[in-house]
This record gives structure tokens, C-alpha cells and sequence, in this order.
């Protein structure tokens, strides 16, 4: 971005007299295309040029997921302060304050109810921009608040997740969210309603180990990093190179653990197929019903039959 920074830019700002924002255009990270902020926010928040999906924050997820923009969100529980006073570089109180003031909100997950094509769903979105979408005991409770809204309402459960895995900072608290979120994923699926993931970039750690893979539906966005352990971390174990878009969404789908790698563009218009098919199953046509067939005896007068000729027609009269 250095031509315009340095060129474009300071000539904007000779012509009209006063400062502009650093934050007009947008370089594609995969194949470094600029954009104009406005064409991506239209876009999606994908490259025009290489559709590669740039992360997307929860409300403006939520805002082309639900019917006509419209949605609730629940309040989502605060985190306890610092329960095992953890400190690396920074204290772990410093670094919750900083992603709040960063995000303007308490935590790592949104949870948020409406329609989605008509039927109702229960959406529980992840922010990697909280502390990497590191799942702590705020985000455990926020996604079992999610399931029992569900239940409730008698509504479809989806979930987002853009993780980096469990929160290190509250150690073994973090790590019984696993546990704790798939209990309440499945008490969703006794109750006999539909729960779908939905995984995005990047899905990864403990989070993929526990509710982001237990979806009875899994859809993934293009080029999405879904996985347990880094790349790195994988090859330096088994010693093996590992094959190339290793742990992207379209290398998941062929190997069967996704079922839909889905645009975002088009992925509103799925979800509501899938839930109008879940949430409402019936027949898509008009049900005829067809003619009964009639036993037709001869008459026994007939000296050129037998009881034995009997004949089955679909209800129109014999010919003489």
C-alpha cells in the first residue's frame, strides 16, 4: 500500500485541504488488489478480482444473514476477571480491556435471534478480532444461552466459529467449555432441531474439537483454514509434507467432513432452503389422488365367460 500512501494520498490531500482516512482502500491479502472500502463493503467483504473471503465481523454478518436485516441479540455473560491472575507479556486484565475498547463489545461471540427465510434461528457468531475468537468461559456460556434460546423457541441453532481455539489465559476454565458446549449442542439435537455450522477463516483448536464439528450440517466459506493443529506444528510431527490446500474448506469438503463449501453471497438464500426443509418438511407439491381400479365381473348369462374372468379398469365403463 506504499504508492498510496505515499503518492495517492498526500495528493488527495493538497486538492481538498485537510486530512484523509488510512483506511480508504483495502489490500487483498491473497492476491494484493487495492479496493475502495465502499466496493468492498458491497462485495462482502470478498475480493472482486480473486473472490478470496476476507474475515467479517458479527454485525455485519448478522446484518445480511437475517430476514430484511432485522435481529435481537441476548446479553452474553461477563468473564471472570482474571481468575487465575495469568500474565505473559501482558496481564491478562490488559489484554480483555484492550480487545472491549478494540471491539466495543465483552466478548468473543454475539449471539443473536430472528428469521432466516422465513423460519426461526438462533445464531451464535464468533469475533476473531476479541483476543484471536479464543473461546473462554464468556464464549462457553454465550453458546449454551444460545442452545437453550433454541429450545425455547423451537429454533434452528447455527453457529459461526472464527477461533484460534481455547482462551490459555483461563487454563483449565477455558478447556471445560468444550465439554460444556457440546452438551448443550445436543440437548438441541434431542429436542429434534436442526444445529448447523457454518466454519469461516480460520476455525481452529479447541473450538473445531468440540461443538464446530458436531453440526448436522456443515457449510464452510471459500478458502476457509479449518483445522486442529497449525500446518506447521503437523508436518514437524509426522515428518511428512502434507498436501497442498491442506486444511482449506474445499480439501475438507472432498474428504468428507464438510458437506457445502457455499459463497457468501449465496449462503442467506441456503441456509433458508435447509432450514425450510428441516424446520418445515412437507411436500413441495400438491398431493392428486389418483383413481381407484374397479372389478369388473362378467355377467354370468354370458355363456362365453366364466367366473374366473374378472378384469381390473381405472374407473371408466367396459366396452360392449
Amino acid at each position: 500500500m506504499n504508492w498510496i500512501t505515499n503518492s495517492v494520498l498526500p495528493k488527495i490531500q493538497a486538492l481538498v485541504g485537510r486530512e484523509m482516512p488510512d483506511n480508504l482502500w483495502h489490500k487483498c491479502p491473497a492476491c494484493g488488489q487495492m479496493i475502495f472500502h465502499r466496493d468492498l463493503e458491497q462485495n462482502l467483504k470478498v475480493c472482486p478480482e480473486c473472490d478470496h473471503h476476507m474475515r467479517m465481523g458479527p454485525i455485519e454478518r448478522l446484518a445480511i444473514l437475517f430476514d430484511d436485516g432485522q435481529y435481537q441479540t441476548i446479553e452474553i455473560a461477563k468473564t471472570a476477571l482474571d481468575p487465575l491472575k495469568f500474565r505473559d507479556r501482558k496481564r491478562y486484565t490488559d489484554r480483555l480491556r484492550e480487545a472491549q475498547a478494540k471491539t466495543g463489545r465483552q466478548d468473543a461471540i454475539v449471539v443473536a435471534h430472528g428469521t432466516i427465510g422465513g423460519s426461526p434461528a438462533v445464531v451464535a457468531v464468533f469475533d476473531f478480532a476479541f483476543m484471536g475468537g479464543s473461546m473462554g468461559s464468556a464464549v462457553g456460556e454465550g453458546l449454551v444461552r444460545a442452545a437453550k434460546l433454541a429450545e425455547t423457541q423451537n429454533a434452528a441453532l447455527i453457529a459461526f466459529p472464527s477461533s484460534g481455539g481455547a482462551r490459555m489465559q483461563e487454563g483449565i476454565l477455558s478447556l471445560m467449555q468444550m465439554p460444556r458446549s457440546v452438551a448443550a449442542v445436543d440437548k438441541v439435537k434431542d429436542k429434534g432441531l436442526p444445529y448447523i455450522v457454518v466454519l469461516t477463516d480460520p476455525t481452529t483448536g479447541g473450538v473445531t474439537a468440540s461443538f464446530a464439528m458436531l453440526g448436522d450440517i456443515h457449510l464452510a466459506e471459500p478458502g476457509a483454514i479449518i483445522g486442529f493443529a497449525g500446518q506447521r506444528v503437523i508436518q514437524e510431527t509426522i515428518r511428512e509434507q502434507l498436501p497442498d490446500g491442506f486444511q482449506k474448506a474445499e480439501y475438507l469438503r472432498e474428504h468428507g467432513m464438510v458437506d457445502a463449501v457455499v459463497p457468501r453471497r449465496d449462503l442467506k438464500q441456503t441456509l433458508g432452503r435447509i432450514l425450510g426443509l428441516l424446520m418445515a418438511p412437507g411436500p413441495i407439491a400438491k398431493i392428486v389422488a389418483l383413481p381407484q381400479p374397479e372389478l369388473v365381473i362378467a355377467p354370468r348369462n354370458d355363456p362365453g365367460t366364466t367366473p374366473a374372468d374378472v378384469t381390473e379398469t381405472d374407473g371408466a365403463s367396459p366396452s360392449g
